[in-house]
């Protein structure tokens, strides 16, 4: 018997968690994540753009997966937005939940949003759904109703919000 017969195999090396600074989900930390989002970590936003990989692939050849797009965009920067920077994303997910305004109807809207929407927002303390619990529910439902089920969620945790989110929306669609 030699040495390398009795030997006790090493074991993995831990994975890495990070906390993102945004949504608060709990991610393995991705090395190799490509790109970045402000205020999300990169573990946070490579986990987002896998689960709307689909998305981002039939978008351009159908209006209403372009829609579903950019309504998880705007939930996605909702939950990850810079301290100062103007809420325009929560404000485009009001004019979408709150006035059932076409997510692509809100987006085209951006200089108008960007300009009423409010820069001194606190966002909410814990999120009720995060893209971390989006990607986990995907084997099971459909991602058009994850989409929406979060879209949801995330207006809700916003709802202490409400009067300056509603006067920016009335803002950018009266301009």
């Amino acid at each position: 018997m030699t040495a390398a017969d009795t030997a006790v195999p090493e074991a993995p090396d831990q994975l890495r968690t990070t906390v993102c600074p945004g949504c608060g989900a709990v991610l393995v930390a991705t090395p190799d994540a490509d790109g970045q989002h402000p205020g999300a970590s990169p573990s946070c936003w490579r986990l987002f753009q896998v689960t709307v990989r689909g998305l981002r692939d039939e978008a351009a050849q159908d209006p209403r997966t372009a829609a579903l797009l950019q309504l998880a965009r705007d939930t996605y920067d909702a939950q990850h937005l810079l301290p100062g920077r103007p809420a325009a994303a929560v404000v485009r997910l009001c004019l979408e939940r709150d006035r059932r305004q076409d997510p692509l109807t809100a987006a085209a809207l951006a200089a108008r949003v960007d300009e009423a929407a409010p820069r001194s927002l606190q966002p909410p303390a814990r999120w009720t759904t995060t893209v971390a619990d989006l990607a986990a529910d995907l084997d099971v439902v459909d991602l058009p109703a994850l989409v929406s089920a979060w879209a949801d969620a995330t207006r809700a945790d916003w709802a202490p919000s409400t009067e300056h989110l509603r006067r920016a929306a009335d803002a950018a669609s009266d301009s």
